[in-house]
């Protein structure tokens, strides 16, 4: 899906695309190496730091839920896509998972 950069929403605080421990812990250990958002925290190139570990973002794009991959699913630290799915509607609920809405993928790599 591409929408053209001049289009793109302002972001928000990156202090707060992580917010969650386990999620933390996962990035750290490289075992989640993507955050997906309904808004957009990030620039390509921007950093933020995570229990004391320095995390830069390398790429921010929008993606509709339904374009997803099994692969992207492991990005983001699960198993499989219905893994994914399931962590996603049992946090905001059933309605959340509509395969039209955009989300903001943040790819994050630990670098200190």
């Amino acid at each position: 899906m591409e929408i053209e950069k001049h289009n793109w929403p302002e972001k928000y605080d990156i202090n707060k695309l992580v917010t969650i421990q386990n999620d933390i812990d996962k990035i750290i250990n490289e075992t989640k190496t993507s955050v997906r958002r309904n808004d957009r925290y990030a620039d390509p190139g921007d950093s933020l730091m995570l229990d004391g570990h320095k995390v830069v973002v390398e790429q921010v794009y929008p993606q509709k839920l339904g374009e997803i991959t099994e692969e992207n699913a492991q990005q983001e630290g699960y198993k499989s896509l219905e893994a994914y799915k399931n962590g996603i509607t049992n946090i905001h609920g059933e309605d959340v998972w509509d395969p039209e809405q955009v989300v903001w993928v943040h790819e994050l790599k630990v670098v200190g």
